[in-house]
């Protein structure tokens, strides 16, 4: 009783078979590796994961602990089973009670226990084999006698008649025993084969679950990232909603109050009209001639000029600025870049987390909230090679500026800087425009714009340094603005990756924002310059170390009709 009670609880409560590489859960509870992993497979599209037996749940797919002690005690009992365990086959002569056959004679046919088979014979023709109700299996069909030979070539085990008399009769032949020996070695061997696939199987299964642990925790990972870029969207994008209302409101409000004056006015106006209409009735319904000849002339009442000045004041202070308010709803370009930038995490090898950009709704937001500006496509912008200084090297593509620590040899011209400086072969003369320069690469720049009649010789030559030119400055991990050769320090914690360069030529307004790709995408605004300007301008760089790129091209954009 006590054995079976062992047997019955080392049965996995899955199979109901004994533990098979036994694993134990949080809650105690012992199951096959194979079949709690089945389980687990099954319970993982509903989020949550319960012990078969307790039911005891978990938001995480649950650890499996080996269990040691565990599957040493399966092997020690599966090693003894024959020993411990009844057979069901009893001694064939016990008559009076059933006693447990010890072993079973292949030559008597029958079945002994202990006391029998101390006094059994033990002559070599009698052959002990453990308990066995398939007695004749043991025996040859044809000669009726005990099987003691493996025929090799025709792979059957013979009696000895078989093997002198019979068709097997010359063939190679081992006894029994020895070529059952063989084959389990041959079968050990399979084994271990099969064991070393199996322990490789299941540590590919291991590492393939890790795997998807590891892709679920990106994705949670990413989804984060998703929700608090949005959340900092809306947040942008509820800021950006209250500035355009607060100027509405402002540009209402004076305009109202422009309009209250002006109604006074005419209010007042209109009284002093309403007087000298009155007067003027009375004098038409006077019958005295001479007091109506003796009445000073009047002129000319209704003075047309004076109506025309206060219609244009009417008009004047009837008009919101609606350019301005346009202006600051173009933002919503900085937090669209902000989106495109930022929504983009990282390129995975495994495609379930690839994650798309946001580029279409670009189009979508800016067309549907900020119609008073078209903005263009992106259109090209090169570096000028003949202005390229002779330590300064120019990619292919004339986009990149790289420092060169050897004289290139350029043929000097009056175009050509002494300086590792270069402008673009585009300039702009009218319209707004802006461009992105990547000096990531780089810790000595100047960014900026000139004008083509920049000098070309000496330290008046570098931008900033003139009265020509505008930039945005890096030297000693310092930031600064410079123009005519006055600097203005900015702050020392700037993160700049990339530089913005905006110019408005109308208005004669130059403004240089910083650009930083991190775990979020950040835009600063830097400086912005006014200035009348006077002649096209171009874009200008100049690079101490490393490279600098003129990254994508030129966006324009004009006001709408």
């Amino acid at each position: 009783m006590a054995s079976a009670d062992v047997r019955q609880e080392l049965d996995c409560s899955i199979c109901l078979s004994i533990y098979t590489d036994p694993v134990t859960l949080r809650c105690g509870h012992n199951f096959c590796r194979v079949c709690i992993d089945r389980v687990l497979d099954t319970q993982e599209g509903a989020g949550v994961y319960s012990c078969p037996d307790c039911r005891a749940e978990c938001q995480e797919r649950p650890a499996l602990i080996q269990s040691i002690a565990l599957r040493n005690i399966v092997g020690s009992f599966q090693s003894t089973r024959p020993d411990q365990e009844e057979t069901g086959i009893f001694c064939t002569y016990c008559v009076d009670s059933p006693v447990p056959a010890a072993k079973s004679c292949l030559l008597c046919e029958a079945s002994l226990c202990d006391k029998h088979l101390r006094v059994h014979s033990k002559s070599p023709e009698h052959v002990l084999c453990d308990p066995t109700t398939a007695l004749g299996n043991r025996k040859c069909s044809i000669h009726k006698k005990i099987l003691e030979y493996y025929c090799t070539e025709d792979a059957a085990c013979i009696c000895v008649s078989c093997r002198l008399d019979g068709e097997h009769r010359g063939h190679q032949v081992d006894i029994l025993d020895k070529a059952s020996e063989k084959k389990k070695a041959k079968l050990r061997n399979v084994l271990q084969k099969l064991t070393t696939k199996r322990a490789e199987t299941e540590k590919r299964v291991q590492s393939l679950q890790e795997r998807r642990r590891e892709d679920q925790r990106k994705a949670a990972g990413v989804k984060e990232t998703v929700i608090a870029l949005f959340r900092d969207i809306r947040r942008q994008l509820e800021d950006l909603e209250k500035r355009v209302l607060s100027e509405i409101s402002r540009q209402e409000q004076r305009v109202s109050l422009s309009v209250s004056d002006l109604i006074q006015q005419l209010e007042i106006k209109k009284d002093e009209l309403s007087g000298k209409m009155r007067h003027i009735e009375e004098l038409c319904n006077m019958s005295d001639p001479v007091t109506v000849l003796q009445e000073p002339d009047t002129g000319d009442l209704c003075d047309t000029e004076d109506t025309e000045r206060h219609d244009n004041q009417v008009c004047g202070a009837g008009d919101l600025d609606v350019g301005l308010i346009s202006g600051t709803l173009h933002t919503l370009s900085d937090i669209i870049t902000y989106i495109n930038t930022g929504i983009y995490v990282q390129e995975y090898t495994d495609p379930l987390l690839a994650v798309a950009t946001a580029g279409d709704t670009e189009s979508d937001i800016i067309t549907g909230i900020n119609t008073e500006f078209y903005v263009q496509e992106a259109t090209d912008i090169s570096l000028d090679v003949t202005t390229a200084g002779n330590n300064i090297h120019i990619s292919g593509d004339m986009r990149t500026a790289s420092w060169s620590g050897i004289d290139l040899h350029r043929p000097v011209t009056s175009e050509r800087f002494e300086y590792n400086q270069v402008i673009s072969t585009r300039g702009f003369s009218s319209g707004r425009h802006y461009w992105e320069v990547d000096v990531s690469k780089s810790v000595v720049w100047r960014v900026g714009m000139c004008y083509p009649s920049i000098g070309r010789r000496g330290e008046q030559s570098l931008i900033g340094g003139n009265n020509k030119s505008w930039c945005l400055r890096r030297y000693n991990n310092q930031y600064s603005v410079r123009y005519d050769s006055t600097e203005s320090r900015l702050a020392d914690n700037i993160p700049c990756d990339r530089v913005r360069v905006y110019l408005d030529h109308e208005a004669g307004q130059l403004s240089f924002d910083s650009l930083c790709v991190g775990h979020l995408h950040r835009i600063r605004h830097l400086h912005t310059y006014t200035a009348a300007l006077t002649e096209p301008l171009h874009a200008a760089l100049l690079v101490g170390h490393g490279h600098i790129t003129i990254s994508g091209g030129v966006r324009s954009w004009e006001k709408l009709p």
